[in-house]
């Protein structure tokens, strides 16, 4: 986790959907100086000075006696990838959430997803690009992002590349096992941020004073899947992966975190070349 630290302008915040980057997020605010909550349907972890709290951001009737809180941050993830999921979680629970709150937040910060985008020919994407998304789960963080602009809550949404980092080395399987595939020489580019990089960013958002309603939350260098992919086969020791498509429904764009670095964001990992490599180093 980055040591960056940010001014404490929301004394109380609750993280609902602490799994992995939102665990992460309560650990850097409770360093910065925040009361910390955080909601999760498991068991939850005891005296780390962050308030566990348990319940299912999908059945409201788990979700009484919440404190007091100046700031909601919204890291939800899905058990299983397809629309009614995302739709219950991302939509509903973030309603559900909010609703269920003693008192309104004064910034929601929400976790969405590039996936907004849609398709862009290769070309650099920002925050002021249309979105378009072509796969349900990018027209249901648009919904989602679409109403908590509408509530008054102070409502941010931080675009996330795709995530990597410790637990999240399913690539290096598909590598060693030879299943990968990529678009070879065709211009077709990897988004990525490292999760720590991500809880950094999250922090950051919540600690500006007049921040904009859209991040776009990505490290410094957008790769082609082929570079990336054949950089990381290198150091596995294991053949390059052969010509194949592209991921399906994600779209092809660079994405720019200009803005986000313009607001005092610094990744740690600004090249996942170097990030997975630290991942292997251990």
């Amino acid at each position: 986790m980055l040591a960056t630290s940010h001014p404490k302008r929301y004394e109380s915040v609750l993280v609902a959907g602490a799994g992995d980057v939102g665990s992460r997020v309560a650990r850097q605010l409770l360093a910065d100086g925040h009361r910390v909550f955080a909601l999760r349907r498991g068991e939850a972890a005891d005296g780390d000075g962050i308030g566990w709290l348990r319940g299912d951001l999908t059945q409201p009737a788990t979700l009484r006696d919440l404190p007091s809180v100046e700031a909601l941050i919204y890291a939800a993830a899905p058990d299983a990838r397809d629309e009614d999921a995302y739709r219950a979680l991302y939509v509903d629970g973030l309603r559900h959430i909010v609703d269920a709150l003693p008192v309104p937040p004064r910034r929601t910060v929400f976790v969405s997803s590039s996936a907004v985008y849609g398709e862009h020919g290769g070309d650099w994407v920002d925050e002021s690009t249309p979105v378009a998304p072509g796969a349900f789960s990018g027209r249901v963080m648009r919904d989602a992002e679409q109403w908590l602009a509408s509530r008054g809550v102070g409502g941010v949404s931080v675009r996330l590349a795709g995530l990597y980092g410790p637990g999240r080395t399913q690539l290096f399987e598909r590598l060693r096992d030879g299943q990968a595939r990529v678009p070879r020489g065709q211009g077709v580019y990897a988004n990525r941020i490292h999760v720590d990089d991500a809880a950094a960013a999250l922090a950051l958002v919540l600690s500006l004073p007049d921040p904009a309603p859209v991040y776009v939350g990505v490290d410094n260098t957008p790769l082609p899947i082929d570079v990336l992919y054949d950089h990381l086969a290198g150091l596995l020791g294991v053949p390059l992966p052969p010509d194949g498509p592209g991921p399906v429904g994600i779209g092809n764009k660079r994405l720019s975190n200009a803005l986000l670095q313009a607001s005092g964001f610094r990744c740690r990992w600004p090249d996942a070349r170097a990030g997975y490599a630290a991942l292997l180093a251990g």
